[in-house]
């Protein structure tokens, strides 16, 4: 008996590595719409946030022709990380395929968009940023489930990669992976959130998130009350996810990610501020997409931030050099850093 249309991708998608693969009817976003809608109720203060990612909301505006989303899940959690960087940068990025066109992943991604295509369907996608809610789609196609920390687990946990392409095909193909919910109680995760971004099961506020605050966000970081509670994390947090039990031995560091070792040395803390416009631009903006190839100076105000909640004498000259900085953000954080930790010149 040949193969459905919707049997034909889900082969191809686990002959290139992927461990999920799911078809859902374009209709099924429509409550991701609704959950949109509600979180911005509930959190009137994520409202700026949110608006900047409604277009994720209404896939038929933009793609009119669109008949069912193909959402597929890549773990990653067996990359080593190496010392320099671990705890300080967020494995997600640290591992990113979205970008690296070095990695299997990145390789798997352009061969099943040319899969879907060879089977006649017209497809959009959008390697980085996505062409719908990825978390909702996985859940609608079955993929995982939700977990109160907002992350969409599969039996690897939460450490997988989502993708996804809208296409003109009527289809439909549902997984059936069923997993354990969250321990009865648990707030593991809710508690491992040191600026209480996460503020209760399933709830966050997106503007006091680590992450946001080191990526998007926080580009006057040297007036951000909440800067002082961020630790150790200089780009991304992983705090949440790695308090969760349901992550418990689901990174397994058996394999390097394709120049992750040579990258990493110059994500040193002195290293970063160190760094020049041109190293910056040739091998760490490209990794790091989230900021822009003039964005260097953001990378330097979160060093600053971490030299001043993890002070040590080492620390002493490079923040005062940076006090004389002729860019205003990090000029103006050493100066900030200095006068909280009453530092002499």
């Amino acid at each position: 008996m040949a193969l459905t249309k919707e049997q034909l991708i889900r082969q191809r998608a686990e002959e290139l590595g992927y461990e999920g693969c799911g078809i859902i009817p374009i209709g099924a976003m429509d409550g991701y719409r609704d959950k949109f809608l509600e979180r911005m109720e509930k959190l009137p203060e994520s409202v700026p946030f949110y608006r900047n990612q409604q277009r994720l909301t209404e896939p038929l505006v933009h793609f009119p022709w669109a008949r069912s989303v193909v959402v597929l899940a890549m773990p990653y959690g067996k990359y080593r990380i190496p010392e320099q960087v671990k705890g300080r940068i967020a494995k997600t990025y640290l591992t990113d395929v979205r970008a690296d066109a070095n990695t299997t992943e990145y390789q798997s991604s352009l061969l099943m968009e040319e899969y879907l295509q060879e089977l006649g369907l017209r497809t959009a996608g959008n390697r980085k940023f996505g062409v719908v809610g990825l978390r909702w789609a996985a859940l609608e196609a079955g993929l995982g489930i939700i977990r109160r920390n907002n992350f969409l687990y599969t039996k690897s946990g939460s450490w997988v990669h989502l993708e996804a392409w809208l296409t003109d095909g009527e289809m439909e193909l549902r997984q059936q992976e069923v997993l354990p919910p969250c321990p009865k109680n648990c707030t593991k995760c809710q508690s491992a959130c040191p600026t209480r971004s996460l503020s209760a099961p399933y709830v966050m506020q997106p503007a006091a998130c680590i992450s946001y605050m080191t990526t998007f966000g926080g580009r006057e970081l040297w007036q951000e009350p909440l800067r002082h509670s961020f630790g150790s994390c200089i780009y991304g947090c992983d705090l949440c996810q790695d308090a969760c039990p349901m992550n418990r031995n689901q990174w397994k560091e058996t394999l390097d990610f394709p120049g992750l070792p040579e990258v990493a040395e110059l994500l040193e803390p002195e290293r970063i501020l160190e760094l020049t416009e041109d190293t910056y631009r040739e091998k760490i903006q490209p990794k790091f997409f989230y900021l822009s190839p003039e964005e260097l100076w953001k990378w330097k105000i979160n060093v600053l931030n971490y030299m001043r909640n993890n002070y040590r004498d080492g620390y002493r000259n490079p923040i005062l050099q940076a006090c004389g900085s002729s860019h205003d953000g990090i000029r103006r954080m050493a100066q900030a850093v200095r006068e909280e930790l009453q530092l002499e010149a």
